[in-house]
């Protein structure tokens, strides 16, 4: 899965914590939030009023499906997507989230469904 497949493919699915994503998917998807969330934060971040409300929309949305992919990379893996809630602990919780997201998934079914493909 390439970059735009990747982010089409989220844009989609912003609200299905349920199946598996691989590697590929997830990691495009956040070169593509780091991308957007500046280009965003320079146009946009700097107005009042609605122009800040946009950016806040925005911002949201990117959110959600970021948690929505995070919740099915680490289906993939075979793990709950609730252990996404590690990143509430200051420092360690975020680095044992990437551990995690870094980390190959099942081959073959596993309880989160078939293979994500790639």
């Amino acid at each position: 899965m390439g970059f735009t497949d990747a982010i089409k493919h989220n844009l989609s699915n912003i609200t299905n914590f349920e199946g598996r994503a691989a590697r590929p998917e997830f990691w495009w998807w956040i070169l593509a939030v780091w991308i957007l969330e500046v280009v965003v934060g320079l146009v946009l971040g700097r107005g009042n009023g609605f122009i800040a409300f946009v950016a806040y929309v925005v911002y949201l949305v990117l959110w959600l499906a970021t948690i929505a992919v995070g919740c099915r990379r680490l289906h993939d893996t075979g793990k709950s997507g609730w252990l996404q809630l590690l990143a509430l602990i200051p420092c360690v919780g975020v680095i044992v989230l990437i551990v995690f997201w870094v980390q190959p998934g099942t081959a073959g079914d596993n309880a989160y469904g078939p293979p994500a493909t790639a």
